[in-house]
């Protein structure tokens, strides 16, 4: 298990969260996770794992301060017509939380993630 420990406020949440390689590091396991939890895994099908690790790669690197650019669709237009329900969303920042702390995240790297997954929500809910 990798520690990453709280660095001065200055940094980026990408900084904090280790740059491209640990950020690579942290959502390829938060994928995985999603693609093995019974609540969510069929969400994703069909699908291509390493595509998918990298097209969310971009999205969190971007949404945290990193220099790669995401191109793909928004996540509006990405969860409309699933009609994604708040046990599923749960089960899912609950598989985030879990990669966190597995890989040693700090608690305020922690907090700032799972607010931006919450501020979300509204663009992957009941649509």
């Amino acid at each position: 298990m990798t520690q990453i420990a709280s660095q001065a406020p200055s940094a980026t949440l990408y900084e904090r969260l280790g740059g491209g390689d640990g950020l690579r590091t942290i959502i390829g396991a938060i994928v995985d996770a999603h693609l093995e939890n019974e609540l969510i895994r069929t969400r994703f099908e069909p699908f291509d794992r390493a595509s998918m690790k990298d097209a969310a790669f971009r999205f969190f690197a971007q949404a945290t301060g990193g220099p790669e650019v995401y191109d793909g669709r928004g996540l509006r237009a990405t969860h409309r017509g699933m009609n994604v329900n708040e046990q599923e969303f749960l089960a899912a920042t609950d598989d985030v939380l879990a990669v966190l702390r597995s890989h040693g995240v700090g608690e305020r790297e922690q907090q700032e993630v799972l607010a931006a997954f919450f501020a979300m929500k509204g663009e992957v809910l009941r649509l």
